[in-house]
């Protein structure tokens, strides 16, 4: 016989259910960011007429606003440009003479160009003398014809090293005098435009030469164009040492000085101690002047005015987004409803819409941000003018897209969100 073992039965109390009680967590929101993105690219992707419609606008706004302030910004650099250029940048220096006995004050100092161009700001400097040509005999010839009808004589210029480069002026063909010519006293002679023509030079490599009074001078360049010294177009110009033996020159006209924008005051100052350093006195300088705030004025008011105007024009665009946005509510009303039918809240429901016009602002300003640059290259190429647009506006412009697209889709999306689901989906059936 097989024995079990003795079991005790279990107690009533023991037998009793043990209720556990479960924190109550709550359900997590299945709606995320992704999928938040994914409604609202698919409902754009719904209705591609209205999307291309609302993106164009922004287009046309980030566009005509990175446009119109590139094109401001090129458009003012290439005024500052033109204001240097004709800005003045240009000085001289006399000896000053006495009002009541004209007797002069002091001397220019035969190396006054290179003293001058030592100074800090200044650009070029050179020394220019007209020399008086009334009894000299200027010819292309060795033989004088004392017979021949009588023409009009070109003046006689003796200059140093660095004085075409401080009047600006340049050459049509041949070279400059240079040191190397002023230092051996070399008898070269550059002739303006107007001298050539009447001694009958038309070319320099074939070496010409001119006389005066029976002395020839090889002719190395021909000078074209100065903006400062119009004399230098119809002379004879040589070297000031070689003008000092062979002309006896004995004194020097004016100093030319070329300075840099804003440097005037400061070499006014100085020039006379560089010229004369125990005797600083006894000169007429005139220097310019500093430039005037008006180019600083007129670029800031240029960018304004086009700044208004981009404004303006996403602002239309920003516009149209909200309008095109609320013909989409009432058109989408049963899908408003029936979301919202499935559990969708108010938020989701505006923040949908809010990312859509967001996301068609992102689109616009892309595209926007593009077309504006291209504009302002293809206008600056076609002017020949240097493009200038900050690169850091073509990314503000981009978020700027995407801000104006969310601010224009506040309104639609609250109205979205205040749609109640059964009357939206009886009015949207």
């Amino acid at each position: 016989m097989k024995v079990f073992p003795f079991r005790k039965r279990p107690h009533a109390k023991d037998t009793a259910k043990k209720t556990v009680t479960l924190p109550v967590v709550p359900k997590a929101d299945r709606f995320r960011s992704k999928d938040l993105v994914v409604e609202a690219i698919t409902g754009l992707a719904g209705h591609p007429g209205r999307l291309t419609l609302s993106a164009l606008v922004v287009v046309l706004g980030i566009g005509a606003l990175v446009a119109t302030i590139g094109l401001a910004q090129t458009g003012a650099r290439q005024l500052q440009a033109r204001f240097d250029h004709i800005a003045a940048t240009h000085g001289t220096v006399r000896v000053a003479e006495d009002p009541m006995t004209l007797a002069q004050l002091n001397t220019i100092p035969w190396d006054a160009g290179e003293r001058a161009s030592r100074l800090n700001g200044v650009i070029a400097a050179g020394t220019l003398t007209v020399l008086d040509n009334t009894d000299m005999v200027i010819t292309a010839s060795p033989v004088f014809d004392p017979m021949a009808p009588p023409t009009r004589k070109p003046g006689v210029i003796a200059i140093s090293p660095g004085l075409l480069d401080a009047v600006s002026a340049t050459l049509e063909a041949g070279t400059d005098i240079n040191s190397f010519h002023d230092a051996r006293g070399e008898r070269v002679a550059l002739l303006g435009t107007k001298a050539a023509s009447l001694l009958g030079v038309t070319r320099v490599d074939n070496q010409p030469a001119v006389f005066i009074d029976g002395t020839s001078y090889t002719v190395i360049g021909i000078v074209q164009d100065t903006e400062r010294a119009a004399d230098l177009i119809d002379a004879v110009i040589i070297p000031q040492s070689t003008a000092r033996v062979t002309l006896g020159l004995s004194e020097i006209e004016v100093v030319h000085v070329q300075v840099e924008i804003g440097a005037g005051p400061m070499i006014q100052r100085q020039i006379g101690t560089a010229l004369s350093p125990s005797s600083p006195t006894g000169y007429d300088i005139v220097m310019p002047p500093p430039p005037s705030q008006m180019r600083e004025q007129l670029t800031v008011d240029v960018n304004s005015l086009f700044l208004i105007l981009g404004l303006v024009a996403l602002l239309l665009g920003g516009v149209t987004i909200a309008v095109v946005s609320s013909l989409s509510v009432m058109e989408r009303r049963g899908e408003i409803g029936l979301r919202r039918a499935l559990g969708a809240t108010r938020q989701q429901v505006a923040v949908q819409y809010i990312t859509e016009t967001a996301i068609v602002g992102l689109l616009g300003g892309l595209a926007g941000a593009a077309a504006g640059v291209l504009a302002v290259v293809t206008t600056a190429a076609i002017n020949q003018w240097t493009p200038v647009l900050d690169l850091r506006l073509v990314g503000l412009a981009i978020i700027l897209g995407v801000i104006v697209g969310a601010v224009s889709g506040l309104i639609p999306a609250l109205r979205a969100a205040r749609l109640e689901p059964a009357t939206a989906l009886q009015q949207g059936t």
